[in-house]
């Protein structure tokens, strides 16, 4: 029989962090509401802050607890709170760069098995937006499966799953008409008891659709797309972690418009394996695919085995990739001197007692 800690995905990863400091209860952050967390734990639901020193001593975003993790927590007499004190290594993250001018990361979800990239078949069908969303799950750790919903408003089904499977060998994927239950039970019975699965996509791809038909009743609040551009409202404010019947665990996220990259460089090789091998058969090693003689990718292009929009795309993504890193490092150098400042103060403070 499973302890309530392992129905809420408490797997051995985080059961040998646990024993590092037996003096704290263990809980799962489940909902973020800026710096307050609802925690699942051993003995029910609580409502967490953090500690003055964690909250003193953080200078990045994933110093802060996110929903999905671990941490390790004190509950205070008498209250249906608690003070976290630290978090436990994250076994997976997907993270994007923060909507706006400033280069900072966002954890989107954290400790997950699975992502499942949700993207409607009908106008918001966008092939281009979906190869970011694989980049970023492929570097997250967890493994990427592909949702298509709203097969029942798309004319060529069959057409629009070849494409996806092009920029996707091996993804598993799915069409579904989540109203109907169309294609729900070959998802489910996929889910198993303790996994946790990230649901990602845009505003009015389905998301909270597919996750009352998994779920098997109204759980989730939807709302119908704009006319016109079959785009959807926000009817998913913040990100929230849900047991399933069938003992998933699933994290509904709201949508998002913009998807900016962050630290994907590695991922690059995996989302873009096609264009990975062109580049490995090109007579040079050093080939900049820009008219050098024995080019494979400029081969390919010609000779229409690779889409000149997916290797623009590529190229793409590789500049705004150097760019986050270029910005993304000067960040870093920031923080390390706001943390050494903290760290000199501390150590100030501590003489002069």
């Amino acid at each position: 029989m499973k302890t309530p800690l392992e129905t809420y995905g408490f797997q051995p990863f985080f059961a040998e962090q646990a024993i590092q400091h037996t003096g704290y209860e263990v809980g799962r952050v489940i909902l973020e509401h800026k710096h307050l967390y609802r925690i699942l734990g051993e003995n029910g639901e609580w409502l967490g802050e953090l500690s003055g020193k964690s909250r003193y001593e953080a200078t990045r975003r994933e110093d802060y607890p996110a929903v999905g993790d671990w941490v390790w927590m004190t509950p205070l007499p008498g209250e249906q709170r608690v003070i976290i004190h630290d978090i436990m290594k994250r076994k997976s993250k997907f993270s994007r760069r923060a909507a706006g001018s400033t280069v900072e990361e966002q954890i989107v979800a954290t400790n997950i098995d699975r992502v499942f990239l949700v993207m409607a078949l009908n106008l918001d069908f966008n092939i281009r937006r979906l190869e970011r969303y694989l980049l970023l799950a492929y570097e997250s750790g967890a493994a990427p499966e592909i949702v298509l919903t709203k097969k029942d408003l798309c004319d060529d089904t069959a057409a629009r799953f070849m494409e996806v499977e092009a920029i996707a060998p091996g993804v598993p994927i799915y069409t579904v008409n989540s109203l109907a239950d169309d294609g729900i039970e070959s998802i489910l019975s996929t889910l198993k008891p303790g996994e946790t699965i990230a649901l990602l996509g845009s505003s009015g791809a389905g998301k909270s659709t597919l996750l009352n038909s998994l779920y098997g009743e109204h759980k989730q609040k939807t709302g119908a797309a704009r006319d016109g551009d079959d785009r959807g409202k926000h009817t998913t404010t913040h990100r929230e972690l849900i047991v399933l019947p069938c003992g998933a665990l699933m994290i509904d996220t709201p949508g998002m418009r913009e998807l900016q990259l962050w630290d994907s460089s590695e991922s690059m090789h995996t989302a873009f394996q096609d264009i990975d091998e062109l580049a490995a058969s090109c007579r040079f090693g050093d080939c900049g695919h820009h008219g050098e003689p024995g080019c494979a990718i400029q081969q390919a292009l010609e000779a229409g085995t690779l889409d000149d929009a997916r290797w623009n795309s590529f190229l793409k993504l590789q500049k705004e990739l150097a760019y986050t890193e270029r910005k993304a490092d000067a960040g870093a150098a920031r923080a390390e001197k706001e943390r050494w400042k903290k760290i000199h103060k501390q150590l100030r403070g501590g003489g002069n007692r």
